[in-house]
């Protein structure tokens, strides 16, 4: 979701440049005559039941669900359910594409994209075949992007890894990955001030995920004794373990309460925790493939094990570039304090992995696929 909101946004931006351009010709006398408004009109499609739909209408981005379903790994008693769902989303995608008539479609993942290429595909009366792009965030690609890779025009990745999974002949743009909209450095001390924290003891950043990691949770949890008597802890729980993890900090004496700030998720301030932290630890979400690049951040990397295989995929490549360290969510429990601690204790073994990460930095991502869907709407107009 934040990739496709992070490009709309760049998108939207664009726009804005161009109507400003399009202004200041008008006022000159020389000027030909200017394009009236926007040229840019958008529709959101998702699932009947996302996630996405508050945030989108807090942005003001106009919304449409279509039935969909993922048919794989699904039980036997699920699956003609599904493929009906994946019927009626082809049949909605038709009649979306009859009455929007876009230009450009850009697919971000999701088994909610896969109806609506499906029918992107075939022809439609009195319609010209929208330009498709795709962008696959993770290093290898899901079972969706699998699919919608192979009936794209064009193909946006966040790494150069990911050409080994896709076609040999596909027209590959190599982006990186988009950053959330509002993402900015902020000098540190400025960002532990944020935060009530002293900038002169090093800040340790756990980040659970929007929803929570059980295990990283339940794991710090137990260690916080330990570390905060070394450091300071930010620690982001998700949602679904937040009561847990109050619980747990109405447990804390004021001497470590004074170093630990735990919140169930940021927003806008989330640019200042990456800011004041000197070592992260996170999953391995396609996220981590920017926005730890942006700053800088070393991280421990503890990739989700019921994910299949693409978060450890993700894993392996920061940790084979020197930007990280991998830990397994069964070694959790014996392994982070240990690990935390010998990082900490080692200013230089974190600076070299900083300075590693952010050579993998593309802090331009969003603008780079905005502008290949701009040359593609061109392209179709």
């Amino acid at each position: 979701m934040y990739p496709a909101l992070s490009v709309l946004q760049a998108l939207q931006a664009g726009d804005e440049a161009k109507d400003q351009v399009e202004e200041a010709k008008q006022k000159s006398r020389f000027s030909s005559e200017p394009e009236s408004g926007s040229s840019l009109s958008v529709l959101w499609i998702g699932g009947e039941r996302g996630m996405e739909v508050d945030l989108l209408r807090r942005e003001g981005v106009p919304f449409e669900a279509i039935p969909a379903a993922g048919v794989h790994g699904v039980g036997i008693r699920a699956l003609p359910g599904n493929l009906k769902k994946l019927a009626l989303g082809f049949r909605s995608s038709r009649q979306i594409l009859s009455q929007f008539r876009p230009e450009v479609l850009f697919f971000t993942g999701g088994y909610v994209g896969v109806p609506m290429a499906l029918a992107a595909s075939l022809p439609l009366k009195g319609l010209l075949r929208p330009q498709r792009l795709v962008y696959v965030p993770d290093i290898e690609p899901g079972l969706a992007l699998k699919l919608l890779v192979r009936l794209a025009d064009r193909i946006a990745v966040t790494v150069e890894d990911t050409r080994h999974y896709l076609p040999r002949r596909a027209k590959v743009t190599i982006t990186g990955y988009p950053l959330r909209a509002g993402l900015r450095k902020v000098d540190r001390s400025e960002a532990c001030r944020s935060f009530g924290l002293d900038a002169n003891l090093p800040v340790f950043l756990v980040v659970g995920g929007s929803k929570g990691a059980r295990s990283i949770n339940r794991a710090l949890q137990a260690a916080l004794p330990q570390l905060l008597a070394e450091m300071q802890v930010i620690h982001l729980s998700g949602q679904l373990d937040w009561q847990e993890v109050e619980q747990n900090r109405r447990a804390l004496s004021p001497e470590q309460l004074e170093r630990y700030r735990a919140f169930p998720y940021l927003h806008g301030e989330m640019g200042a925790a990456y800011s004041a932290a000197d070592l992260a630890l996170a999953r391995a979400g396609a996220s981590s493939l920017g926005e730890l690049p942006f700053y800088g951040l070393p991280v421990i990397l503890v990739p989700y094990p019921h994910a299949w295989r693409y978060q450890r995929v993700n894993a392996e490549y920061l940790v084979s570039r020197g930007a990280g360290l991998m830990l397994n969510d069964t070694d959790l429990e014996g392994g982070l304090t240990p690990l935390v601690k010998s990082l900490i204790a080692d200013p230089s073994q974190r600076l070299g992995m900083g300075k590693a990460m952010q050579k993998l930095a593309h802090p331009e991502a969003a603008r780079s696929i905005a502008k290949i869907l701009s040359g593609m709407s061109a392209k179709a107009s």
